[in-house]
């Protein structure tokens, strides 16, 4: 045992000797490599001088200062991906932009083309309701067939024209792009209000935060999207004859929701959106005080796209003395 021992200290002393005398021989060369190897390293753990936000299951992210629009973090942010039903954040800052929240908007056949696996808000031909109540509808439990009454809606309201539901979109998508670009978003591509899966209808991270930054300006938007739940008055004659006016959507988003296990104090915003193709999409924003941050995670798991939000939210107020507001 004891020569054994001895064996093994003399083995282990020769190679500190070598790796002594290695390091004194290559000294100036490993001097010269110190300064790129740090850098190296320092990329891999850090984001703009932030020390490392974690692990994140989503593809793609981003976190900005509200106020700023400065990025605190990205991972992929200019990747293309598909937004789901993201999108919907883009067709209630253009239908906000060109209507009045008071307006009437009677549902028409454009909600038929509901497929039977895609998100509703159970609309139906010939209800009327307010076009703040269809921006809820569409903006809360994500209805596809509000978001196609809202393109019908606006497309018709902009060319002073009666649309079939095709028309209205194909002019509708046009006004997205213009939109988006005009917003700087030039990386993105829209070809409907509602976004389910098109090869053609994709965008970046980076991309919805700039997207997502110009709706939190809207202040009917805002207050849309920190509701947990709405209540909405179908005004149509049918339905207050039959004493069926009122509907309630619930918030899908689970940060603004205390029982849901993912609630996020702050949390304020704003849109969900899936499927097969773009994965679990989430555009979350929270404001604490006067600081404000919007987190996009593009093509995640359906558990962990909460969890990546809310790394990047509180990596945000973690570092908030390196955002300027102390």
């Amino acid at each position: 045992m004891m020569k054994s021992a001895i064996v093994k200290k003399t083995l282990i002393t020769a190679a500190v000797t070598v790796v002594a005398a290695t390091v004194v021989s290559e000294w100036s060369t490993l001097q010269a490599k110190a300064p790129r190897v740090i850098a190296k390293i320092s990329d891999a753990v850090r984001t703009n001088n932030y020390p490392d936000v974690g692990s994140l299951h989503g593809e793609a992210a981003i976190l900005i200062d509200e106020r700023t629009g400065k990025p605190l973090f990205v991972k992929n942010e200019r990747k293309r991906l598909y937004p789901a039903s993201t999108t919907k954040m883009l067709t209630a800052l253009i239908a906000l932009e060109k209507a009045d929240t008071n307006e009437i908007v009677t549902v028409g056949d454009e909600v038929m083309q509901q497929q039977s696996d895609e998100s509703s808000a159970g609309l139906v031909p010939g209800q009327q309701l307010s076009l703040y109540d269809l921006i809820a509808a569409m903006m809360l439990p994500s209805g596809n067939d509000a978001a196609r009454t809202v393109a019908r809606f606006i497309a018709e309201k902009e060319t002073g024209q009666l649309l079939t539901p095709d028309e209205s979109m194909k002019i509708f998508a046009g006004m997205m792009n213009e939109r988006a670009k005009e917003l700087g978003a030039t990386e993105s591509h829209f070809v409907n209000s509602h976004g389910l899966h098109d090869p053609d209808h994709y965008t970046t991270a980076a991309d919805l935060a700039l997207i997502a930054r110009k709706a939190r300006k809207n202040s009917v938007l805002r207050e849309i999207v920190n509701e947990s739940e709405h209540h909405i008055q179908d005004v149509s004659d049918q339905a207050v004859a039959a004493n069926a006016d009122e509907q309630i959507y619930v918030n899908r988003n689970k940060l603004l929701q205390p029982s849901s296990g993912y609630y996020f104090s702050g949390a304020n915003g704003m849109k969900t959106g899936y499927t097969s193709a773009a994965g679990y999409c989430l555009v979350a924003s929270a404001k604490r005080g006067d600081r404000g941050y919007i987190a996009v995670i593009l093509k995640s798991s359906s558990a962990d796209v909460w969890l990546d939000a809310t790394k990047l939210l509180q990596y945000g107020f973690d570092n908030q003395q390196n955002d300027g507001y102390l």
